[in-house]
């Protein structure tokens, strides 16, 4: 199993959250091999995600395809894939 982790800068919380509903959730959870992905809301302004896929190939896909639309509440910051270690 591999995992895209995305890390981003929020400028609007409220406006983040219904992009997040509305375009990233079912984006990413739609993608080939999707397994799980949480979002989560850091200190801050900061976000990060991290989405399970089952192959490297499906992540390398996902994230290939990461980046916020014209307009969005938030900022890229980075995108990594690794390979998942262990889960519980």
């Amino acid at each position: 199993m591999y995992a895209v982790v995305v890390k981003v800068t929020v400028a609007d919380m409220d406006a983040a959250k219904s992009e997040l509903r509305e375009q990233v959730v079912p984006m990413a959870s739609s993608a080939p091999g999707f397994v799980a992905g949480y979002w989560v809301a850091l200190s801050g302004d900061q976000g990060v995600s991290i989405v399970m896929l089952e192959s490297e190939s499906s992540a390398q896909a996902l994230a290939a395809n990461v980046t916020p639309p014209p307009g969005s509440p938030v900022t890229l910051e980075s995108v990594e894939v690794g390979e998942v270690m262990a889960h519980a």
